[in-house]
């Protein structure tokens, strides 16, 4: 089969949830021996198309920024979709996965899979509804009919998580129209990479970190909530160490708040890392924490899992992360507080006996995701 997936970030280049699955089943699908495009924005030099581990890169446009003041750039989405019309029309492929945000591409595709006579599914990370209100105020109602408007032309739907699928039937898209294929990891992958610092001996109850958050540093991950925990917890433990890894636009201001409420010693701010240095990481530490609002999956929740760390998430009506801890066993699911926040990662960091018996079912849990169930749950779709 010739598969071609749609979607404007591209991993390596951009890194997250979206664009690590893209690759992830892209590679898996080569190594049964389809041909693999992706059409993107170009986030490389050279030429407008390059191979790249095996997969077919398509820059329709020239790289610009995504992010706008903290949201995504609405230029940068509807340039994204208009140029990828004459690259995606000059091709006949089998398929069409289309990732469905930012959505003006699912219309290009949709134009594009009527005049080739192909096939599309619209894959969905996530759904908004009235989300759309507190990320746009009174302009998300143009947002929201949008998000709309695509579930009504996508006949195929993949959702990402059985969450996104319910908020997904909540737009009125039937359930038969839909098919849960949810993101994977690499477990063997994982298991070979150390914890940053080297694998301590069995039965040593220290990590190089205590907390540690992992993402896009954009207002929707709340990861000021962690820093003000970050001080409350300073009070018992003033050695307390705190890893922020990821970049985006919130980040000068999450420094800037380190600083004035006096926990810049307690936090490392290491910027965006490889993969397995984020792994390594996440090994060092005793707690992971996802302090987000807005979540279609928590991919990093799973890892974190594979890791053998219990996760701190918090109840919030679009957190599909949430859904993946099972509170009190795995980590906990708090509300979106400070207060809350600190008491849960304090019960997991001075309690050896809670945080072993967590690691174990947080493991437990993450063999039951991996990237070749996932694309032998797509298979068995297409």
């Amino acid at each position: 089969m010739r598969i071609a997936f749609v979607y404007d970030a591209v991993y390596p280049w951009v890194k997250g949830g979206a664009e690590k699955r893209i690759y992830e089943l892209g590679i898996r699908f080569i190594a049964k021996g389809h041909e693999v495009h992706l059409f993107g924005i170009k986030w490389w030099e050279g030429a407008d198309v390059i191979e790249h581990d095996g997969m077919f890169l398509h820059g329709v446009c020239k790289s610009r920024e995504l992010y706008v003041e903290g949201r995504r750039s609405i230029s940068a989405a509807l340039v994204y979709s208009i140029k990828l019309f004459s690259h995606l029309r000059r091709e006949k492929f089998d398929l069409i996965d289309v990732s469905v945000f930012p959505y003006f591409s699912c219309f290009t595709v949709r134009l594009v899979s009527i005049l080739n006579k192909g096939h599309v599914v619209y894959t969905w990370h996530e759904v908004w509804g009235d989300y759309w209100y507190y990320y746009m105020g009174k302009a998300g109602f143009f947002g929201k009919m949008i998000e709309k408007a695509v579930s009504k032309i996508s006949g195929n739907n993949i959702a990402v998580s059985e969450w996104t699928k319910q908020r997904l039937e909540e737009l009125g898209v039937s359930e038969e129209k839909i098919s849960v294929i949810p993101n994977g990891i690499d477990l063997q992958a994982i298991s070979e990479i150390q914890a940053e610092g080297g694998n301590l001996p069995e039965g040593i109850d220290e990590k190089f970190y205590d907390v540690i958050f992992a993402g896009r540093l954009i207002k929707d991950k709340n990861v000021d909530f962690l820093l003000r925990a970050v001080s409350l917890l300073k009070i018992d433990y003033p050695g307390l160490i705190c890893c922020i890894v990821g970049d985006g636009p919130e980040k000068t201001e999450l420094v800037d708040l380190s600083n004035r409420i006096g926990i810049y010693t307690n936090v490392e701010f290491v910027g965006f890392q490889d993969y397995s240095s984020l792994i390594g990481k996440i090994k060092a530490s005793k707690v992971f924490v996802l302090p987000s609002s807005r979540e279609g999956f928590g991919m990093v929740v799973i890892e974190a899992f594979a890791c053998g760390i219990p996760v701190i998430t918090v109840k919030e009506k679009y957190n599909a992360a949430q859904g993946l801890v099972e509170d009190g066993l795995d980590g906990f699911v708090v509300a979106l507080d400070e207060r809350e926040i600190a008491q849960a990662v304090g019960k997991i960091i001075e309690d050896a006996q809670c945080r072993k018996n967590m690691s174990k079912a947080a493991f437990q849990k993450s063999e039951g995701y991996d990237w070749n169930e996932a694309l032998s749950k797509f298979e068995k779709y297409l």
